[in-house]
């Protein structure tokens, strides 16, 4: 693995550095439900705070169209940071502008501040690297050098991503080092066996992921909405139930290359069935082969792995070295449908191995369900990016890092 890495950027003593981090977390009435992506910040910027630098933190959080929006403020972010850190974190109102410049101007030697949400300005996600180059200039005057790491954003060709790290020295922060050794490590070195649990709602969301992984895995395990064009696949009726038509095809491919190949596709043998979407709703364990036979007949709603399929999937989850897992396996949200989830996320704690959670919705469901990030081997900051890094795409934010 070739990275530039912080080591690389000389003593920071007195340096100001600006550190691009991930700290899109949810929020709900102003309040952080989920600060997994903070936590995973602290390592970079305590070693950059301790080695005497003047830190200057950039991030983005949600979509808020490239003006401000008060709901999507990082004001929030950094009051638990400076919890995290346990020193004080000043915030300036805005990105690039007045109290961003007096915010930054005021920082002394072990100091951090945090910059407001960066997609406040439109400059940052624009289609003209133009625009990008203009605003990445206004961030690079606020530091002399760039540590990018803020994994969940590398597959981006972003202002502060990419455009940021070219106009200064720049390297990659600790989190950014931790995410491609295990990354590596499941495309390049996995131990076997190798199982791969693939959930969440769409098919067609991976099936690159699955196109690079099946020439290297032994087990290839599918629940969540996905699962039922691969049942489709297989000439089963699904109900009302989540279904790609137009990946029926592909899906069948894939069946087919992965016998030839000796891989082995686990696809559930029992589904919960419900009446509705909704917590309340009316539901059984049937036959995934048997959706439209139960009482809601053709409008049933598969929203779970049924507990069979639950039991299974652990089996074989505990009887691998190497595990990765992206995506639920049902509606987690709603307890009735939670079990697969939860029973998959159990297993994985049993891993005598490798066990990666593969960020994104993954990661919330592990904390939702009362685990602990280090239950697991590694847990990603990046649910997009991991998995365009585990289809063998190029990754801009990396590249421009030095990583090849």
């Amino acid at each position: 693995m070739s990275l530039r890495t912080i080591s690389e950027l000389g003593p920071l003593a007195g340096t100001r550095v600006i550190v691009r981090c991930d700290l899109n977390v949810p929020l709900k009435d102003g309040k952080i439900t989920d600060d997994g992506r903070v936590r995973a910040s602290v390592p970079t910027l305590t070693t950059l705070l301790e080695q005497g630098a003047k830190v200057v933190v950039i991030s983005h959080l949600g979509r808020p169209d490239g003006a401000p929006d008060a709901q999507y403020s990082l004001a929030p972010v950094a009051e638990r940071l400076s919890e995290l850190l346990g020193r004080p974190v000043a915030f300036a109102t805005d990105t690039v502008g007045e109290s961003a410049a007096s915010v930054v101007d005021a920082l002394e030697d072990g100091q951090i501040a945090v910059l407001e949400n960066l997609r406040f300005n439109a400059g940052e996600t624009a289609k003209d690297s133009a625009e990008r180059v203009v605003f990445a200039q206004k961030l690079a005057a606020f530091g002399s050098v760039f540590v990018s790491d803020g994994f969940g954003v590398v597959h981006r060709k972003q202002a502060s991503v990419y455009e940021l790290a070219e106009l200064l020295p720049s390297a990659a922060g600790t989190l950014i080092e931790a995410e491609l050794t295990v990354l590596e490590k499941l495309t390049r070195t996995p131990e076997k066996p190798y199982a791969v649990v693939l959930g969440g709602s769409k098919v067609s969301d991976k099936l690159g992921v699955i196109g690079h992984l099946l020439p290297r895995v032994d087990s290839l395990l599918i629940g969540g909405g996905m699962l039922f064009t691969f049942l489709a696949a297989q000439g089963h009726k699904v109900g009302a139930s989540l279904l790609e038509a137009d990946q029926i095809d592909t899906v069948k491919g894939y069946l087919t290359e992965a016998e030839r190949l000796g891989v082995q596709i686990v696809l559930p043998t029992d589904v919960v069935v419900a009446s509705k979407f909704g917590a309340d709703a009316e539901h059984v364990v049937t036959a995934a082969d048997a959706i439209e036979e139960t009482p809601f007949g053709a409008s049933g709603l598969g929203l779970d792995i049924g507990p069979d399929t639950a039991a299974h999937f652990a089996e074989v989850i505990r009887g691998s070295k190497t595990v990765f897992w992206n995506g639920p396996m049902g509606v987690f949200e709603l307890e009735p449908f939670a079990a697969g989830t939860r029973t998959v996320a159990e297993a994985l704690t049993q891993v005598d191995g490798l066990s990666v959670v593969g960020g994104g919705d993954s990661a919330a469901a592990i904390r939702s369900l009362g685990f602990a990030d280090d239950d697991f081997g590694h847990v990603s900051t990046g649910g997009g990016a991991s998995l365009e890094f585990l289809e063998g795409k190029h990754l801009p934010g990396l590249e421009v890092l030095g990583w090849h």
